[in-house]
């Protein structure tokens, strides 16, 4: 990724992202030829043996810190420092271009309460490429909006917005949707509004696992400008089997992640896989600034 401060703003780009030029025929022609976004899903699991990243969160809980380390900051934090060091991942494609996002935008769901009336919030973290440890990053940033929310007795966001338009009559909405389609495929969707829609963000990551759901798959939307979803499951404990013929059992969680297969190829995804690998081994990694490389084997 490009230093946005210092990159020069270009008459193809949008707001939120750098019009990507010099393309192949092929890349060209994809987003016309091969459908929606929905219709190119890459459809991924992984499963992520904590044993590494339980001593690495015990170890910075050792000091019984106000706000606890969790391994859902680690995740989080393991996902925008591999879109950082894997900047396709960032890429999206909107009115048929493709387009690099500027910055790296984690979203997710802060629930007020576990209660099944209790709303949610949208939670949109991004990361400061210049910036200290990403873990530290993703951690204050929860910590100060969980508080917001769950303390503050207030809606947060893009829902007075939508709380105010939900009395529309049907024709209005579809004329609205209609008017803000067409707006989003020109690349001018109101920022007002895109701010708080997880459907503008790099990655969406969905703890399905924290209330017992038991689901590793999540469909892209063909709303807004996200490539990447990411479905974390239950913890569960596994066998890892050793070459003597025996086995252990370790704490693992699985990761469903579902991509646009039109932004990067398979090989590019791999290599994406390992690095968040790498850094699920090795969690000591996030604790350097986030633009520190990370050196696979």
């Amino acid at each position: 990724m490009k230093d946005s401060k210092t990159r020069k703003r270009r008459w193809r780009d949008r707001y939120d992202g750098y019009y990507l030029s010099g393309l192949d025929s092929m890349h060209v022609m994809m987003p016309y030829i091969m459908g929606s976004r929905t219709k190119n899903e890459a459809v991924m699991g992984e499963v992520i043996d904590l044993t590494e990243v339980d001593k690495y969160l015990a170890k910075k809980n050792a000091s019984n810190p106000e706000f606890k380390y969790t391994w859902f900051h680690l995740i989080a934090a393991a996902t925008a420092k591999t879109m950082l060091l894997r900047p396709k991942m960032n890429y999206f494609i909107a009115g048929g271009r493709f387009y690099e996002r500027k910055n790296i935008v984690i979203a997710f769901n802060v629930k007020r309460k576990f209660e099944d009336e209790s709303e949610e919030a949208m939670a949109k973290f991004i990361l400061d490429p210049d910036g200290g440890s990403p873990m530290e990053q993703v951690h204050d940033y929860v910590q100060k909006f969980v508080h917001k929310v769950r303390k503050e007795d207030k809606k947060v966001g893009i829902t007075n917005a939508m709380d105010t338009l939900k009395i529309l009559p049907r024709p209005a909405w579809r004329l609205l949707g209609w008017t803000l389609r067409k707006l989003e495929y020109y690349g001018h969707y109101p920022k007002g509004l895109a701010k708080d829609d997880p459907c503008y963000s790099s990655c969406y990551i969905t703890n399905l696992g924290s209330i017992q759901l038991h689901a590793d798959y999540h469909h892209l939307f063909d709303w807004g400008t996200i490539s990447f979803f990411m479905v974390i499951s239950e913890k569960k404990l596994r066998p890892y089997w050793k070459e003597d013929g025996t086995y252990e059992l370790r704490n693992t969680i699985k990761l469903g992640l579902t991509i646009d297969e039109r932004i990067a190829d398979g090989y590019y995804f791999a290599q994406t896989i390992k690095v968040l690998r790498k850094l699920f081994a090795h969690p000591e990694l996030l604790d350097l600034p986030a633009a520190t490389p990370v050196e696979l084997d």
